[in-house]
Parts: C-alpha cells; sequence; structure tokens
C-alpha cells in the first residue's frame, strides 16, 4: 500500500458531488422558503462591501438602490462562501498540502519573484473580474453552474465568455516565447 497522498479529486467524482449539491440546494431551499435558491457566490461579496460600507457611510448605504434591493444579510450563501472557504482549508490540512506561495511558480518563470508586482496583479485581476461579474449579473458558478443546470441560454453563453474570457487571458499572460518550455 502505498503512502502517496493523493492531491486531487478524480473530476467527474467531484462534478457529480456539486451538481448533487446544487440540486440539494433548490430542492432544500423550494421546501424551506417556497422559493428555489441556486449556488453562486457574487452577491454574497457584494453583500460583505456593503456591510463594511455600512460601518462607514450607513446613510449611503440605506439609500442605494441596490442595497434595497437586495438586503444586507448574512444568509445561507454568505455561510456557503464561509464553508467553502474553510472546506478548502480543512481538506488542505488533512491531506497534508496546505501551503503558502507569495509567488506561484508560472507567475514566477513569466514575471520574476516580486511580491509587489504579483500581488498588483492580483489585485487588479480580481477588480477586473468582479467588475465582469457585476457586469454578467454573477459570477462563474451562479451562471456556469446554476444557469447550466437549467440549460438556460443565458448561462450557457455566460459560461462560454467566461471560459474563453479565461483561456484567452491565460494565454496571452503565460504564452510561451519561441523557444521557451
Amino acid at each position: 500500500m502505498s503512502n502517496k497522498v493523493q492531491s486531487s479529486w478524480n473530476p467527474y467524482v467531484a462534478g457529480g458531488l456539486v451538481g448533487l449539491l446544487a440540486i440539494a440546494s433548490v430542492l432544500i431551499s423550494s421546501l424551506l422558503i417556497n422559493k428555489p435558491e441556486y449556488l453562486g457566490t457574487s452577491t454574497t461579496f457584494v453583500r460583505c462591501a456593503g456591510m463594511i460600507e455600512q460601518t462607514v457611510n450607513p446613510d449611503f448605504v440605506a439609500n442605494n438602490a441596490y442595497y434595497q434591493k437586495e438586503k444586507i444579510k448574512i444568509d445561507w450563501q454568505m455561510l456557503f462562501v464561509l464553508g467553502i472557504f474553510i472546506g478548502a482549508l480543512g481538506a488542505s490540512l488533512a491531506s497534508k498540502t496546505f501551503s503558502v506561495v507569495p509567488v506561484p511558480s508560472i507567475w514566477e518563470k513569466r514575471f520574476g519573484k516580486n511580491i509587489l508586482k504579483r500581488s498588483v496583479g492580483a489585485f487588479a485581476g480580481g477588480a477586473i473580474a468582479i467588475f465582469g461579474v457585476r457586469l454578467a449579473g454573477g459570477c462563474p458558478s451562479g451562471h456556469g453552474l446554476s444557469g447550466m443546470m437549467q440549460l438556460s441560454v443565458s448561462g450557457i453563453v455566460a459560461m462560454a465568455g467566461f471560459m474563453g474570457g479565461g483561456f484567452l487571458t491565460a494565454y496571452l499572460v503565460y504564452k510561451t516565447k519561441k523557444g521557451e518550455v
């Protein structure tokens, strides 16, 4: 018997479990609150920003049309996001694969070891991503998992856009020059 630690799940098993989770979220929410709730995370980040902003400028938040529609609250979706973090941390600790990597090797190979450059790049990428997510009206998990689960045309188109944009960005940022490996 090998002592080798498996560092990843079989993608078919993981995909099947995510599908079951998506179905469970719709069934349970339909039974408990008479309204289907679909997997997604981007609204949680906006609500968290609203919670922070409420401590600084409560009048702005109270009069903001978005926050009047999307109430600032701790709900199942926020707990879902927290669970993603706790689950990932727990899994990495249990499998002894947890590590802190300030500059990933693929970034280092292309752009060097500068942590500040990596941090600025990550922040800029995150800002562009959240802008796109809000512009699209949801995140890849919301559109991709929940939208495609319902065979929604907008979900399929959004997911194709997310994937295409990701592939193009990865190609442009990490493409190799002739002769490089």
